[in-house]
């Protein structure tokens, strides 16, 4: 049976950090875990390598956006296989093969009446790829608050207008097309909401692929980059996709352009699509802004590749936002794997070799795992790995509770020998199994264990169908024993962590075309009078409610009291860096004296004032002291 699944095609605009290998990890967990259910699983990642933010990235570079995103798309490559993760395709844009399969896409969605030209002159956001309704020049956008550019061209148009009620029936049929439940439900909203025509194409950029006959139009970077999953696996029998793993950020994009992209060109949609939520850096989103973004090479380096896939598949609860520290990362490492898994494996197969000379002995099992493999199965058929894991590690306390209720120590001197027999023969059998249960978690880990046990066959080999209790074959002599998990100084090892992460980011600094002692710095702006500045009416404001708008995952709709009679209500895009209930309470600084604005159909009166640093999600300005509602900033 096949089972087809993707991760994100990863934009080459910033080099690979922990965020990618979350997803990452979480597609090749699945992977190992599908071919455990007996499907012949196939992985696609890769790079998303065109677009106006690649060329100006290219050019502070020095180097043509070709050399440019060849090194990028090294790079995640090289990432992936130092984790250790079974990628079967790393597909890139700017692929020839990639290039005729987005051309003959478009032609089927030309020729059944979905593409038309037209023009178009309005704000565009190079860092969200969208065009601003509603907005004048100089105008911020609304989802990332950046200034917009005003642009006139010649473009082609999808009729997305066209599939709101297709994509409602699909939803409404398919359930589990879109989880959780809550992106479901944001998406169905935005639908509902109704659609307008998309732009699939532009000409005032060069670097993207060029529509064949139709010069000098290039596609844009949503309808070229999504195609890259069937593109991926052309010819090989895997469309459609039976999963496409995301991040809740780009859920629109897969959840509503693309299955209507397909329905258009009357092709099969993905069979379902999972959008995760973020992790958090102590709390707070990781962003280059707050200079707080973790990669997984230090960690990996330090700890290894299985202590970073347990935490982020343990600590965190998958479909909802997570919080990484170092601080939980080597605290969960050491009390479930050096105290639970390895304890267990160290001291069963201590005992074997003690006392039965390194063989397994002939005693019945005295317990049935047959439970907890199902729960684990349904646990992760279901995404609910951090559930799964608990179950095993719940098998995990109850035999070491076994052992010391057992208490074999004392049975190899005055107990008869069958007695022995059967607590080592237990024991040794339930680490068989848990070990086949953690392996699509703990690859490498697993893999020691298991030729520590003496197994012969592949743990690859390993099937739900076949992984019953009390199946350890009797007389298997055991392999070297060594310590799969030592324990690990939380001190030290975070210093050599933090050390080693500013090492790669000065690396992946030089890789992006930048200069490893330089801080990230504002572009120098033309100098104002003071006057001007005096313009400008910054009050201090309180946030009295908070919640997302629908139809936008960025924009934020609060009522903030800034000292007048009635608070105002001003609609911000900060959605994606803070929650309803990070702002309720919140003092803030407010622009007070601009004009009024509609953003999603509400009125906005006044903005929000945030730093905001590259390419990062934005800070809120605030204040170390208590500071009176209404009070003006000087």
């Amino acid at each position: 049976m096949k089972y087809y699944l993707t991760t994100p095609i990863y934009y080459v605009n910033a080099a690979p950090h922990i965020g990618h290998a979350y997803t990452t990890i979480v597609a090749d967990l699945l992977k190992r875990f599908k071919r455990m259910e007996g499907y012949e699983p196939v992985l696609t990642t890769g790079s998303d390598e065109h677009g106006v933010n690649v060329e100006r990235s290219a050019q502070r570079a020095g180097k043509t956006p070709k050399e440019f995103t060849d090194a990028i798309a090294a790079e995640f490559e090289r990432q992936w296989k130092m984790l250790g993760l079974q990628i079967d395709h790393f597909q890139r844009t700017t692929s020839p093969q990639h290039a005729r399969v987005v051309n003959e896409l478009f032609e089927r969605c030309r020729k059944n009446g979905y593409v038309y030209k037209g023009s178009y002159t309005g704000q565009y956001c190079i860092f969200d790829n969208l065009y601003v309704n509603d907005a004048k020049p100089g105008d911020a956008c609304p989802d990332c608050g950046r200034p917009t550019e005003t642009i006139t061209e010649e473009n082609f148009f999808f009729k997305l207008s066209a599939f709101k009620d297709r994509l409602l029936d699909h939803y409404r049929d398919n359930p589990d097309f879109i989880q959780p439940e809550t992106r479901r439900n944001e998406v169905i909203s935005f639908v509902t909401a109704g659609l307008k025509d998309l732009s699939i194409t532009r000409t005032n950029i060069k670097w993207g692929i060029p529509v064949e006959g139709e010069a000098p139009h290039v596609f844009y970077v949503w309808f070229d980059a999504l195609t890259a999953y069937m593109s991926a696996v052309e010819g090989e029998g895997q469309w459609p996709a039976d999963l496409h793993l995301i991040g809740k950020e780009i859920v629109r994009f897969h959840a509503v352009y693309w299955p209507a992209f397909l329905m258009a060109a009357g092709l099969e949609l993905p069979k379902q699509i999972f959008a995760h939520g973020w992790l958090l850096f102590e709390n707070d989103k990781m962003s280059k802004s707050r200079g707080n973004i973790v990669r997984a090479e230090p960690i990996k380096e330090v700890m290894g590749a299985d202590a970073l896939r347990y935490f982020l598949l343990r600590e965190v609860v998958f479909g909802q936002d997570g919080s990484f520290s170092y601080d939980a990362l080597v605290g969960r490492y050491n009390s479930d794997l050096a105290n639970g898994l390895g304890n267990l494996a160290s001291r069963t197969l201590t005992m074997i070799k003690q006392y039965r000379q390194g063989a397994i002995p002939d005693g019945p099992s005295r317990f049935d795992s047959e439970p907890t493999i199902q729960k684990v199965r349904e646990a992760f058929d279901a995404f609910e790995f951090s559930k799964g894991l608990e179950s095993i590690w719940n098998l995990i306390g109850a035999v070491d509770k076994y052992i010391v209720t057992r208490a074999p120590w004392k049975q190899a001197k005055d107990a008869p020998p069958e007695q022995l027999d059967e607590t080592l023969y237990t024991a040794a059998d339930a680490l068989r199994i848990v070990t086949a249960l953690v392996s699509p978690v703990l690859p490498q880990s697993a893999e020691k264990i298991w030729a520590q046990l003496g197994m012969t066959d592949p743990l690859s080999s390993v099937r739900f169908e076949t992984l019953k209790w009390g199946e350890l074959r009797v007389g298997q002599r055991i392999g070297e024993i060594a310590g799969v998990f030592p324990r690990i100084d939380a001190k030290d090892a975070i210093a050599k962590m933090r050390a080693l992460e500013e090492k790669v980011t000065a690396e992946q600094q030089v890789l992006m075309g930048k200069k490893p002692e330089d801080a990230p710095a504002a572009e120098a702006s033309p100098k104002i009078p003071i006057d001007d500045f005096l313009k400008v009416d910054l009050r201090v404001g309180l946030v009295l409610t908070a919640e997302p708008v629908k139809g936008s995952t960025k924009l934020m709709h609060m009522t903030v009291d800034i000292g007048e009679p009635v608070p105002r209500t001003i609609v911000a895009g900060i959605a994606e860096a803070y929650t309803a209930a990070d702002l309720v309470n919140r003092k803030v600084v407010i622009v007070a004296n601009l004009q009024p604005r509609k953003l999603k159909g509400i009125e906005s009166n006044g903005m929000i004032v945030a730093a905001s640093v590259n390419d990062g999600k934005p800070v809120l300005a605030g204040f170390h002291e208590d500071i009176p509602v209404g009070a003006r900033l000087k």
